[in-house]
């Protein structure tokens, strides 16, 4: 009794540190994907506030899909903070495919002002965003942290 415990117990820890092992292997296997502005739209909100759509590129290098749980995200133009957003719907990214998503950021009219200034004088502007995403996998959920950065003719 006492010996068919102990093996029941041993063949548990296994399966545990062998799904353990998996997850971890799971950074080896999945790369990350990659991100690219490539629009953005204005919609005044308020007197103080307006809401940008960002046209992201999500381009997926895996040879499977990646389902995002959750993406959260910060905008910069000209190195200054524009605002941030935050999606909670699932996105599925099919694999080795560029899929375009619409993600929506709040911000204040003062904190653009510059921005917007650069935008009527200069037009192509340097950008970044960053954040990170949740990706949902078979084996639990994974964090992969994103930056990037080009720029953008928003004339």
């Amino acid at each position: 009794m006492y010996i068919k415990k102990a093996y029941v117990s041993c063949k548990i820890l296994f399966l545990l540190s062998v799904a353990v092992f998996l997850v971890s292997c799971l950074s080896w296997v999945m790369e990350k994907p990659s991100f690219v502005l490539r629009g953005v739209s204005l919609r005044p909100l308020s007197l103080t506030d307006v809401n940008l759509l960002l046209d992201l590129d999500v381009q997926n290098p895996n040879r499977f899909d990646l389902n995002f749980k959750s993406f959260e995200y910060t905008v910069y133009l000209k190195n200054e903070e524009i605002g941030n957003g935050r999606l909670e719907k699932e996105l599925r990214i099919p694999s080795s495919a560029t899929t375009r998503i619409q993600a929506p950021v709040t911000a204040k009219f003062k904190d653009l002002s510059g921005s917007l200034k650069s935008v009527l004088m200069e037009g192509d502007l340097p950008y970044k965003i960053a954040g990170k995403v949740v990706v949902k996998t078979a084996l639990g959920s994974r964090q992969f942290p994103f930056a990037s950065e080009g720029r953008i003719n928003l004339k």
